[in-house]
This record gives C-alpha cells, sequence and structure tokens, in this order.
C-alpha cells in the first residue's frame, strides 16, 4: 500500500485593491499593444529542452547545499503608485503539505543508518526532525561519529509526525527503547494509524519490545531475528512493508529503505526523482567491484593513518561512510574541520562534529586523505590553501589520496592532481575531468589516487581503500556484516 500526497503546480495571479487616490494610468489603443493571444503564441517558441542537459541539472541540484525540491518562489512583485501591485508565484500542494518525520538518535546509534535516513528524505523534501533521546543534543554514534540533533524528544512529544523512523546500532536501539518518550510517541503513532519505521537491530529491539509488529512481516538484522519471530512475523527481505510499517535489515540496506521511505511519503515518481542522483547500485547484494589500474601497494605502519577533512556543506552520507567504514577496519581516522569551528553543518542540515581542527591535522602524517564530496564542501576545500597543500604533498611523496563526487571535479582538477590520472566523479560534474574515459566506473584506482561518483557509491568507495590496505578478504568481510553484501 502507498500513501501519497498529490502535487500540483499551478499558476495563480492576484491582483490586490488599487491604492486609494492612485491616479488612473491610460493605456494606447488595443491596436498598438500585442495582443494576448499573439504574447502568449512569441512565449510558446522556445528552443526545445535538451534532455541531456535537463538531466545534468537534475543531478547537479542535488549537490546543492539545502536544496529543498519543495519551495514556492516568489517570481514577481511590482509596486507602483499609478498600478494596483500584482503577485504572481507558483504554489504546490505538496509546498504546504511537507511531510513531517522523527527520526530519533542515541548514544550508540549507527551513523550511516541515521544519516542516511534524514538525507534522503530531506531530499524528498520532508521536514526531518532529528530529536536526541539524550539529556543533551549531542551524540556520540557508532564508530567515531558525532551527530548533533535539532531538539531534545520531549520537545517533540506534541508534534504529529507523518513519519517516525528508528535507526538501529548498539546500544543505541536499546537506548531508544529505554527512552519513555519515545515509546509514548510511536505507540501514539500506530494507534493513529501513521507510518513508523525501523531499521537493523530497532525493529526487534524497540518496536518489537513495544508490542507494535504484532502479526506483521518485519525484518531485522541478521543476529536479532531470533528475538524478531518472538514478537512479529520474522522474513528475510532486504526491506519489507506491511501495512503502516517499514523495517529493515541493516546499513548495506538503509539506503533502500530510506528510498522506501520516500516512496510512501510522497510516491513512486518522488522516490525515483530521488533515488536516480544518489547513484545506487541496481544489483544489490552482489559482490562490489572496483577498477585498478597500475596497482601499486598502498604502505601504512601497523593500522593506517587516515585524514577525512570535513567542511560546512561537506555531503553527509559521503562522509559518514567513510569514517564508518575505517573505523570499523580498525584505521586511525583523524576528522578534521576546515572551518573555525568543530562543528559543521553539512548539506542536508546535518550537524556532525570533528575530531580537531585543519591546523592541528596539518601538523600530523598520514597515510591517506581523503575527501567527501558535497558542493558547498568542495568549494571549501578547493578555496583551503591548507588542503590544497596536503593534498600536493602526498601526491608528490607518492602516498595515497582520494576524493569522491564533486572534489575530484572541483578540487583535484583544477589544482593538478589528477595529471596523468584516470579518474571519475559525481556524472553531472565529469564533463570538468580533463580525461573522462573512465568516469563511468563506479570506483576508479590508478596507483596512488581512489575517486568515485555519489552517495550510493560511498560504501564501495571506502570498502575500495579498506581492500587497498587490508586486502579484499578483510573488505568482502566488512561488507558481508554491513549487509552490503549477502551474507
Amino acid at each position: 500500500m502507498t500513501w501519497q500526497n498529490q502535487s500540483r503546480t499551478s499558476q495563480i495571479s492576484h491582483p490586490l485593491p488599487p491604492y486609494p487616490n492612485a491616479t488612473e494610468t491610460k493605456l494606447p489603443p488595443r491596436s498598438n499593444r500585442e495582443s494576448r493571444a499573439d504574447h502568449s503564441r512569441r512565449k510558446l517558441k522556445k528552443k526545445p529542452k535538451n534532455p541531456l542537459k535537463e538531466m545534468a541539472l537534475l543531478q547537479l541540484r542535488h549537490l546543492i547545499p539545502h536544496y529543498l525540491p519543495f519551495t514556492s518562489k516568489l517570481h514577481h512583485f511590482r509596486l507602483s503608485p499609478l498600478k494596483a501591485p500584482r503577485f504572481s508565484f507558483s504554489v504546490s500542494a505538496s509546498t504546504t503539505m511537507a511531510n513531517q518525520v522523527l527520526v530519533p538518535i542515541a548514544n550508540g546509534t549507527e551513523p550511516m543508518e541515521a544519516v542516511i535516513t534524514i538525507d534522503v528524505l530531506r531530499r524528498s523534501g520532508a521536514d526531518v526532525t532529528v530529536a536526541s533521546v539524550e539529556k543533551e543534543l549531542r551524540v556520540d554514534a557508532c564508530h567515531g561519529v558525532k551527530i548533533v540533533a535539532d531538539v531534545l524528544i520531549a520537545d517533540c512529544k506534541d508534534t504529529v509526525f507523518d513519519l517516525i523512523a528508528l535507526p538501529g546500532g548498539m546500544p543505541g536501539a536499546t537506548n531508544l527503547k529505554d527512552c519513555g518518550v519515545l515509546e509514548s510517541v510511536v505507540k501514539k503513532q500506530a494507534a493513529d494509524g501513521r507510518l513508523y519505521a525501523a531499521v537493523c537491530a530497532s525493529p526487534a529491539v524497540a518496536l518489537g519490545s513495544w508490542g507494535l509488529l504484532k502479526g506483521l512481516k518485519a525484518t531485522c538484522y541478521p543476529s536479532f531475528m531470533e528475538q524478531l519471530t518472538s514478537c512479529a512475523m520474522a522474513v528475510e527481505s532486504r526491506v519489507q512493508q506491511d501495512g503502516k510499517v517499514v523495517t529493515s535489515r541493516g546499513p548495506g540496506t538503509t539506503m533502500e529503505f530510506a528510498v522506501a521511505l520516500v516512496e510512501q511519503l510522497y510516491g513512486k515518481e518522488k522516490a525515483d526523482e530521488v533515488s536516480g542522483p544518489l547513484v545506487i547500485r541496481p544489483n544489490h547484494g552482489d559482490e562490489y567491484t572496483i577498477t585498478e589500474l597500475n596497482p601499486m601497494e598502498w604502505k601504512c605502519n601497523n593500522n593506517p593513518q587516515i585524514l577525512v577533512p570535513i567542511a560546512d556543506g561537506s555531503e553527509e552520507m559521503e562522509l559518514v561512510m567513510i569514517i564508518d567504514i575505517l573505523h570499523r577496519a580498525k584505521a586511525n581516522v583523524v576528522v578534521a574541520s576546515v572551518g573555525d569551528n568543530l562543528e559543521i553543518l553539512a548539506s542536508r542540515k546535518v550537524k556532525l562534529v570533528a575530531d580537531m581542527l585543519l591546523d592541528e591535522a596539518a601538523k600530523l602524517s598520514f597515510d591517506l586523505i581523503v575527501l567527501p564530496g558535497g558542493l558547498g564542501g568542495a568549494q571549501a576545500f578547493a578555496n583551503s590553501d591548507k588542503v590544497v597543500n596536503l593534498l600536493k604533498k602526498q601526491a608528490e611523496s607518492n602516498k595515497p589520496y582520494g576524493a569522491i563526487c564533486a572534489s575530484p571535479a572541483l578540487v583535484l582538477e583544477p589544482h593538478g592532481l589528477l595529471k596523468g590520472k584516470k579518474a571519475t566523479a559525481f556524472p553531472a560534474m565529469c564533463n570538468k575531468l580533463s580525461d573522462q574515459s573512465f568516469i563511468d566506473n563506479r570506483v576508479v584506482v590508478d596507483g596512488n589516487l581512489i575517486t568515485s561518483r555519489g552517495p550510493g557509491t560511498s560504501m564501495e568507495f571506502a570498502l575500495g581503500i579498506v581492500e587497498k590496505f587490508f586486502g579484499r578478504p578483510k573488505a568482502l568481510e566488512l561488507a558481508k556484516v554491513m549487509l552490503f553484501v549477502r551474507q
């Protein structure tokens, strides 16, 4: 079953009453003026749209920080002492009906599951509230990721939500389950017949414990399936919908889960519009592949030291997947803020906290420097002399460096860091690469350089890094644990 808000766009022009004592203005005779019909015909004589250009623009807008597709825009406002002011604007029915979504987070929440869900839903136009069930807004999620919520859960107890979606992770799922305010909010959501969802451990640990899956088909992370069977009809689907409940299995299924939630809120057309620019792979669960040229060994002493710069406007899905997966591999990851503050506001308004400022990180030596994408973040990297100098020093030392999404095109290319290298980038940015012969590959490794395309290729990108430092067996082991590859 699909719940869909119908969206209609209409042009509305509202004349306001003339100002008192306004002087009447006489128009020239009709014969000297263009008729409405002539005017309409002239406006219709436009050049046909270039479909490739339109697709590029569709992809590019998903890079732009804070882009929301459902935004009413005031196109014309004219005020004259001689004329009544006229407002002309476009109104979308869904503009005034943005779906309200709650994503609760806790200490121990799995950050990939939380951030992917938030990011994808915000791309659809949903108004997503991130609420901490802890005493503070900041939570320490799993694998070294620190997230700052929008509000505390107590601030949400009287709000009506169209969807409540619980991320997993342990002990995050337990902390969500033990939050009395959240339990009452979700139970009311179910009683009122509104959509609720959970991923990973949370279907069994939270929803099941609250008695909200009785008689329903549901799925969860494999190690919690036995617990799930006592409170639901357990199935092994990557994403399972039954009535107004949607459940999923783990980090590797979360993007599919989030897109399914978009479809429930806005319909399949919107889900397809959102998922296209994410560059999601079509063969979910299959082994991933990377394209490698000029193979070389990536060396490190013990565990690799990896620098991940972040900035306002960085793409949160990409940076969180990189950080999370590299931490899972036991790499020593330093997240460094390029700005003046440790806290950054990512491209879809997720607030994340770095480990240190870049000035401090620049004093250290790294086995790999890797840049996330996002238009605003990539531009900040390109404008940072410190980031560029660190990358150039890394390349000159023949040490590994990499970038994903907009960063290969906006940072590496203009600073000569792709010279003589094969690379890829976000599809709408690939025309900025001087060598475009390998742009259709999801992950490209050329010697000491690794590049990739976008949010939907971020897991493969991070696993490619793990593979280069630790070997393919280790990378595949992680991929299976995350359910990115079938177990």
